[in-house]
């Protein structure tokens, strides 16, 4: 369902778009007609040639205003109405049959029009019918072939990717080349109405004979660059040289297929060279050049990616190695206290601290592997931790434990094991059960900012203690955490002198 209705709005948004394309368009025509009119355009000149009666209400500002009307309306009917039923096979006589009657009337009515913004023509003529068949013939050729690009368009964009992912050769490619091919097709149908709309009956077949064929050749040729030719030199180590002069022949050899291609059709020979230099100079000033600058910069994309994918594989597995190291850690210490403790105490005692270990190790085992867990449980870990440690500490006059967290009944989420080993440092480097110690812990919260300070006393150990030359992983391993996790979010302060060693972390949490 969602993916429907991904799909719908998308459809919606570029409907919207194409209607405010054609409907400014539409706008600036208008805007062009009445500026000409206010100026006197039209073809006052060919009248006053036969000796006709110009009225640039009736001759220009009506008729022309009359055309454009006719191919605003036609192309929204045609795109947002009957070629999308159409294509979907909907109410298929009844489109079928408001398409051609909408093309007779405008072929009609663009007919009338003509004899009203070209009368003079008609004095050119012997033969009254003859001149009549001849706007005609204008009118029917001119309306039919906007008005099957219009159908193209609107059929093309219904259907068009589902057609070219049909195509085998886009099908072996690479997926992104079809929505590639849907755009560029896309973007040339459009110019190609809007070319044949301005230029309305004065359009020139030859120049429509090129544009309907130089286009879609630089097209062609920039995909085949970009997909097959430039990949397959990269692959054997050609640089822009080898691709260029390769561009250049392959230049040559698509001139001569159109030469051969478009000599049946032009009227005017002319027109043919002019066509072929043209299409020559886009393939190798703007398309080769173009091809090579769009495949650098995909590929340069493309590995910057797959090196951020790399770095991101590279970070979760150094997560998880510092997640694994953190628990070995915390057992030697939580054996080592209830070791001391059955030592000193009786079962009571004992029995207690093995249920707050068991609750921890269910912390562990439970909430340890998820990438967020409440603050709340991690706040009762740490509670518990405490607690175990007071266990261990709670004959010795000389150690003072204070612990001022607040309780949280708040829905924040915090990266499980990520406070912990702050207060597991000042545990086993901050107590002594010699010498005077403490250590002092508040957790607290303002909104979404958590406010962690954690200070222990330093003695100096004993030279036969096996930990006086160890330096913890815990504090090594929660900055890398804190780095990967909540960069830019966290504020880790450290300082110590020779009495004490103070923590402050301030943390944004979600």
């Amino acid at each position: 369902m969602e993916i429907i209705s991904g799909k719908s709005h998308t459809t919606k948004n570029i409907n919207q778009l194409e209607f405010w394309i054609s409907t400014t368009l539409f706008i600036f025509a208008l805007i062009s007609i009445c500026t000409q009119t206010t100026y006197g355009g039209g073809d006052s000149y060919h009248f006053s040639q036969h000796s006709l009666n110009y009225s640039v209400m009736q001759n220009f500002f009506l008729p022309e205003i009359f055309k454009i009307s006719i191919l605003y309306f036609s192309f929204l009917l045609f795109n947002f109405v009957s070629m999308p039923q159409l294509a979907r096979k909907q109410n298929t006589i009844a489109n079928l049959i408001i398409t051609i009657a909408v093309t007779i009337f405008s072929i009609i009515a663009w007919m009338v029009a003509n004899t009203y913004s070209q009368a003079y023509r008609i004095l050119e003529y012997d033969d009254l019918d003859k001149a009549y068949d001849v706007f005609f013939g204008e009118a029917f050729t001119f309306i039919f072939f906007l008005y099957l690009l219009f159908n193209a368009y609107a059929y093309f964009n219904e259907r068009g990717l589902e057609l070219l992912k049909r195509i085998p050769l886009l099908k072996q490619n690479n997926n992104n080349i079809v929505p590639e091919v849907f755009t560029a097709t896309k973007i040339w149908l459009i110019l190609l109405m809007i070319f044949a709309s301005v230029l309305s009956l004065k359009i020139d077949y030859e120049i429509l004979i090129v544009w309907l064929l130089v286009p879609p050749v630089n097209i062609f040729f920039a995909f085949c660059a970009i997909y097959y030719i430039i990949p397959n030199l990269r692959k054997n180590f050609k640089g822009f040289g080898r691709y260029f002069w390769g561009s250049v022949g392959l230049t040559i050899i698509i001139s001569l297929l159109l030469l051969i291609i478009l000599i049946p059709f032009m009227r005017n020979r002319e027109i043919v060279p002019i066509t072929l230099i043209l299409n020559a100079i886009c393939l190798i000033c703007i398309t080769t050049p173009s091809a090579w600058y769009i495949y650098k910069h995909k590929f340069e994309k493309l590995s910057e990616i797959q090196m951020l994918k790399t770095e991101l594989g590279k970070s979760d597995a150094n997560l998880n190695f510092l997640k694994s190291q953190i628990n070995p850690h915390f057992l030697f210490n939580a054996l080592n206290t209830l070791y001391g403790t059955a030592l000193q105490e009786n079962a009571e005692r004992t029995g207690e601290g093995i249920q707050k270990l068991g609750d921890m190790m269910r912390f562990m085992l439970h909430e340890n592997t998820l990438d967020k867990i409440s603050l709340t449980r991690e706040v009762e870990y740490l509670n518990n931790y405490i607690d175990l440690q007071k266990l261990r500490t709670s004959r010795s006059a000389d150690i003072r434990i204070e612990a001022h967290i607040e309780e949280q009944l708040n829905n924040l989420q915090i990266t499980p094991m990520l406070l912990i080993p702050f207060i597991e440092n000042a545990f086993k480097h901050g107590i002594s059960l010699q010498q005077p110690s403490y250590i002092k812990i508040t957790l607290q919260t303002k909104e979404k900012t958590l406010y962690f300070d954690v200070s222990n006393s330093i003695y100096i150990k004993a030279d036969n203690d096996p930990e006086k030359l160890k330096s913890g992983i815990g504090l090594e391993n929660v900055r890398q955490r804190l780095s990967l996790l909540y960069y830019e979010k966290h504020e880790l302060i450290i300082r110590e002198s020779a009495k004490e060693f103070f923590v402050h972390l301030t943390l944004q949490l979600d």
